[in-house]
């Protein structure tokens, strides 16, 4: 891996040497990958939209994310700035490298839109999009060449294996009755969090290089040192995928949810559906204890699986009883 690290820094280094002038540019780029960004597109696409498309989109991107967490791990990789601290880091990361989450998310998510959309003008855009988040992700110093290419990899292949299977799944998925089906999303919320334990507990006895710690300490000096080894990340994606599957599935039981209508009925939606969202995220994220035991692990389990269920099933219903939507009967 030497000669991979060695090749990926001189390239980072090649690039960052083009210009400062690029940095507003590429950290836009880099949000439109980021946590923050999807947790605005999936309500608005599913609110404002299509709640079948903003559900999947949801789901899909918790799935991938869990599996971004769990391939880190298992392969415990460095930031190219924990490498060398020749490396500008423009942005702060304390997970492993490989493989990049932004560029195998943003694969996901805007191969997602591409495909329903179904427009040559849609796939266009959505491969510059998700060129120019991977290439942002190497400027900012936070991943190699190599830790991009494996996030497109692993990103594509999900997205194919999510579309050959999800057809024959929700065939099989709408035999059971409701109960049955909050059974089967928490199982597989279960398995998330387990696949995660078993990876982390493969590493072992391995510990980070010591040259590692330290030039992420000479990168950020007012920062912890870092812990790569967290579940958090995989507790979350679980928590948020059984709340989203919960809620679609109380949302459909009841009538479903129509994302149609006129323009200020969506856009009160969306404000109305984001301010709670906020709270939920943020304002949780703040009262609830965090750490790496068993309590935190649990509350953050339960806060992200609040959310989920938030934007795809509460607020669906309120939005209907203030007349700001209608079921799907009603279309």
């Amino acid at each position: 891996m030497e000669t991979i690290w060695i090749v990926g820094n001189n390239i980072i280094l090649s690039i960052q040497s083009i210009g400062q002038w690029q940095l507003l540019f590429m950290r836009f780029f880099s949000f439109l990958g980021s946590e923050e960004f999807f947790l605005l597109v999936a309500p608005v696409v599913l609110w404002c939209f299509d709640m079948v498309l903003g559900l999947r989109l949801g789901l899909l991107l918790n799935i991938s994310a869990a599996i971004n967490a769990m391939v880190k791990l298992l392969f415990h990789m460095p930031r190219p700035f924990w490498y060398s601290s020749k490396i500008i880091p423009l942005a702060e990361e304390t997970s492993f490298g490989l493989p990049s989450g932004h560029a195998q998310n943003s694969i996901v998510v805007w191969g997602t839109l591409a495909f329903y959309i179904k427009k040559t003008w849609a796939w266009i855009v959505a491969i510059l999009i998700v060129f120019l988040i991977s290439y942002s992700r190497i400027y900012l110093g936070v991943h190699f060449p190599t830790d991009v290419l494996a996030g497109w990899i692993i990103g594509i292949i999900l997205l194919v294996l999510w579309f050959w299977l999800e057809k024959p799944f929700l065939v099989w998925f709408n035999k059971f009755n409701g109960g049955i089906q909050v059974l089967i999303a928490f199982t597989g919320a279960l398995l998330i969090i387990l696949l995660g334990w078993i990876v982390q507990a493969s590493i072992g006895d391995w510990n980070l290089p010591a040259s590692w710690i330290e030039n992420s300490h000479i990168a950020f000096p007012k920062s912890e040192t870092i812990n790569p080894y967290k579940l958090s990340g995989i507790i979350s994606n679980a928590g948020a995928f059984f709340g989203l599957a919960v809620g679609g599935i109380w949302v459909f039981a009841n009538g479903g949810f129509n994302a149609k209508g006129v323009w200020w009925k969506r856009i009160l939606r969306f404000l109305l559906g984001v301010s709670v969202t906020l709270i939920l995220w943020f304002g949780l994220g703040q009262v609830f204890p965090r750490g790496e035991e068993f309590l935190p692990y649990v509350l953050r389990f339960f806060r992200y699986s609040l959310l989920g269920f938030w934007i795809t099933g509460f607020a669906p219903w309120l939005f209907i009883r203030l007349n700001l939507a209608e079921t799907l009967s009603h279309k």
